[in-house]
């Protein structure tokens, strides 16, 4: 299934900096959330976007995870020749994200 099934996201940008936070909408998927969705593999799927550190950080009472990604912005976004590459552009990317199912989720 994908990300956008089981949570959404919220998005900033400053510089050549963006921030994601992907957010349960139910907190029984906040642990396939940290299980699967790992700093790793955000920056794999970012292949050729991102091209600085993924650092994951965990918001347990929001059920929520927060990504910060350096040099994920072609420069900045005034700097930028990508056309709309940025913070919302890349959250939805990353709902786009493959997980397995939890055992509830089948």
């Amino acid at each position: 299934m994908r990300l956008r099934e089981i949570a959404h996201s919220r998005t900033g940008d400053k510089g050549n900096i963006s921030n994601i936070s992907v957010i349960a909408y139910d907190a029984k998927h906040y642990p396939l959330l940290r299980e699967q969705v790992t700093s790793e593999r955000v920056k794999a799927h970012f292949a050729g976007v991102v091209e600085g550190e993924v650092v994951r950080y965990e918001l347990p009472n929001l059920s929520a995870l927060n990504f910060v990604m350096t040099q994920a912005l072609g420069g900045g976004v005034t700097r930028s020749l990508a056309l709309d590459a940025h913070g919302k552009s890349l959250s939805s990317a990353l709902l786009d994200l493959d997980i397995e199912p939890g055992s509830d989720d089948k």
